[in-house]
């Protein structure tokens, strides 16, 4: 019989967001207050029911709620708000946070191997285990740090960027490799600020990984672009790309490229990818986009 385990999923901070599917209050209605959360500016414009543009808004106190056993088909890990009720990672929880930092939901804690993700095929888009041919996926090998996603964004299959060989986006929010020390959870969102990126081709698709370190981590003062990672974390950024190019081989497969000169990219283009990747995002959910099989939900 599935079990289910409730726990919170982020601490308090402020935020703001650019879009998102529901309006929550009228303008100048005061939105409740919360603890232990996520917490907002506590105004905002009610408008379209779909899409709306937003300098602050109210976001309820966001849990996670494991359903199945972990290491098994049916497991998943759902996200509620303070009502009960399950809301997407993927798209209700805001991007931006401001002054550069940005929510960051954690899929894979460092030192583990079950590959979890996204579903973003499944409504209100829970975490699961990864699957081929109906059996679950396991990386070859630890990964060695955490790695997760930015919500709100999205890598448009559609779209062919010049700039990395021509490559067409994934269909997946763009991920995160957090460089912090503390081992994350499944479920658990982040602050974090963008370092670098990396534009890895796998298999012919375009997969950014930004690379990015919790506010909340002891060296994140020390840190702020991708020079930064090399003089205070050496050796990181080339055992990332190596890890992320090499990991299919022991399935037989070819190890998968990089574009931008094989080299990590800035964090003033890291921050482009993603602006970017939260536009097409808009687009995906206004449906100026075919979602083909996504969730919207």
């Amino acid at each position: 019989m599935a079990t289910a385990r409730v726990m919170s999923a982020a601490t308090n901070t402020t935020a703001s967001c650019l879009l998102l599917k529901r309006p929550f209050f009228s303008l100048n209605q005061k939105a409740p207050y919360f603890n232990n959360n996520l917490r907002f500016n506590t105004t905002t414009k009610r408008v379209s029911k779909r899409l709306f543009s937003c300098k602050s808004i109210y976001n309820p106190d966001v849990q996670i709620k494991e359903e199945g056993q972990p290491e098994t088909l049916d497991y998943r890990v759902y996200f509620l708000d303070n009502s009960g009720k399950k809301v997407s990672p993927w798209h209700d929880i805001p991007l931006h946070l401001g002054d550069g930092a940005f929510n960051y939901v954690v899929e894979i804690p460092k030192e583990s191997s079950a590959k979890m993700e996204i579903a973003t095929d499944e409504q209100f888009t829970p975490i699961k285990q990864d699957t081929k041919k109906g059996k679950l996926r396991y990386y070859p090998y630890n990964i060695n740090w955490n790695y997760g996603l930015l919500p709100q964004t999205w890598e448009d299959p559609s779209f062919a960027n010049a700039e990395v060989e021509g490559a067409y986006g994934d269909n997946d929010p763009v991920d995160v490799v957090e460089i912090g020390e503390r081992r994350g959870k499944i479920g658990e969102i982040l602050k974090v600020k963008p370092l670098a990126a990396l534009a890895m081709i796998d298999e012919g698709e375009l997969d950014w990984k930004i690379v990015a370190i919790s506010l909340d981590d002891p060296r994140a003062s020390l840190v702020n672009d991708v020079d930064d990672v090399e003089k205070h974390f050496p050796g990181t950024l080339t055992a990332i790309r190596d890890w992320f190019r090499d990991y299919k081989i022991p399935d037989g497969k070819p190890a998968n490229r990089f574009g931008l000169g094989n080299k990590a990219a800035s964090k003033d283009y890291a921050l482009k990818v993603i602006t970017e990747t939260n536009e097409s995002w808009a687009k995906l959910v206004k449906r100026s986009i075919p979602a083909g099989g996504l969730s919207l939900v």
